[in-house]
């Protein structure tokens, strides 16, 4: 990520902002927004116990500090200022989750912290703090803000659950309820720093953007990268082989018998071989190969000996002779006049 370069110095405005303040207004303010080189924020209890005052005191000096500014003719005077940063937050969108805003505006944490003081001070910028819905964000434009925020609503409950969608498709789903958007608007970076604003839906490793709240998008363990390696091959693979993919896709350590352990015991996961596993989503069901059998005619009704084969072979990586020898179980199947194999009653 690129930082934006502002034609002001931060330090510079916040000095000449603060420096007819009393030296205890100061003080407080430059410990509460971590102004000085070391970027350190004080909470108002280790200000207050450093004054012997209480938190409330130290809220009240706090509050006396920011108004005092923006009554002084300093405030005024470092308008310009206030304004390249507003058009810059607009340029990035207009509403910004307020981490990636600070990490555009400031090349360190110092910097940024500035950046967040002056956002704080200037009624420009409005603050909406993290919701079940939202994370921290900064607004400079409230007509954008509020269509991004109502939009993003209307993605999540467009979106199912099983719903796993690539970059370009959730940009187009997302444009699809941005109603009356300005052309400026419609570019591709702002639109993902807009779905990054939304704590109900996000990316997982792969890249692809889902429910947030969904293991196959909130990935925390084997069991969640085997299922994205699996969903992006798209056919059963051994599991040997799905340790050694999640190592090379995303360079996370994968024993193979840790990642058998968590294939066995997730429903998600269905053993169609020796050592081959599929996804329950796919249409496998568990179960050895005789209950295979048993489903398929339970499905279907009676059927040749070729017909149940290939069904079969459909759901089951094993030998042809293995499904021969099961139907040979006369408590289970058995061959009706027609020759068709069906269960046995």
């Amino acid at each position: 990520m690129v930082s934006i370069i502002l034609s002001f110095k931060p330090r510079q405005v916040t000095k000449r902002l603060t420096s007819a303040l009393p030296e205890r207004a100061r003080e407080v303010l430059f410990d509460r927004f971590g102004l000085r080189e070391d970027a350190a924020k004080k909470t108002l209890e280790a200000i207050g116990k450093s004054y012997g005052i209480t938190r409330e005191r130290v809220r009240q000096i706090e509050s006396f500090a920011l108004n005092s500014i923006k009554k002084s003719p300093s405030y005024k005077e470092e308008e310009a200022a206030f304004r390249e940063l507003k058009e810059a937050i607009i340029g990035l969108g207009g509403v910004v989750p307020e981490e990636e805003l600070l990490a555009e505006l400031g090349k360190d944490e110092p910097t940024r912290n500035h950046i967040h003081f002056f956002l704080v001070l200037h009624d420009d910028f409005v603050k909406h703090k993290e919701d079940d819905d939202f994370k921290h964000r900064w607004e400079a434009d409230s007509d954008i803000s509020e269509r991004v925020h109502a939009s993003l609503k209307k993605l999540y409950q467009s979106m199912s659950d099983n719903d796993l969608l690539v970059e370009e498709d959730i940009i187009n789903k997302f444009l699809s309820h941005l109603e009356d958007i300005a052309g400026n608007y419609k570019n591709e970076e702002i639109l993902k720093r807009w779905l990054s604003i939304s704590k109900t839906i996000g990316k997982n490793p792969l890249g692809e953007w889902g429910k947030a709240h969904m293991s196959s998008v909130n990935t925390r363990g084997i069991k969640d990268y085997a299922f994205l390696i699996l969903r992006r091959n798209k056919k059963p693979m051994h599991f040997r082989e799905v340790a050694e993919e999640i190592k090379k896709t995303f360079n996370r350590k994968a024993h193979v018998a840790t990642t058998h352990n968590e294939l066995i015991k997730d429903k998600r996961f269905v053993l169609v071989g020796r050592g081959l596993y599929a996804l329950r989503e796919w249409g496998y069901s568990s179960g050895v190969v005789r209950d295979v059998i048993r489903e398929i005619l339970k499905k279907e009704g009676p059927l040749s000996k070729e017909n149940l084969v290939k069904k079969v072979l459909e759901k089951r990586y094993v030998k042809e002779n293995t499904i021969l020898v099961n139907l040979q179980n006369k408590s289970h199947f058995k061959k009706n006049k027609n020759g068709l194999y069906a269960l046995a009653k």
